[in-house]
């Protein structure tokens, strides 16, 4: 076989080998952040909703009052 058909058949293998790659990589989901992948799998779940308000409630707690407001007018005239 000679040189030119060998750098060829190189060539046509390496084109393939990358488009196999590149149907992996999008089967696989290496292209889309893990985020976006799990992204709405607990649409309307009543338990992750649950979650979710038990959570911001606890994360609420932590922040401080505003000062309540003191009602002069009963002690004014």
């Amino acid at each position: 076989m000679s040189t030119e058909n060998l750098e060829k058949r190189v060539i046509a293998i390496e084109a393939e080998v990358a488009e196999i790659k590149a149907k992996l990589a999008t089967v696989s989901g290496e292209d889309v952040p893990w985020w976006k992948r799990i992204s709405g799998i607990f649409a309307d779940d009543p338990a992750f909703e649950e979650a979710m308000r038990l959570g911001r409630e606890w994360r609420e707690s932590f922040r401080p009052k505003p000062p309540q407001k003191k009602n002069n007018e009963t002690t004014q005239g």
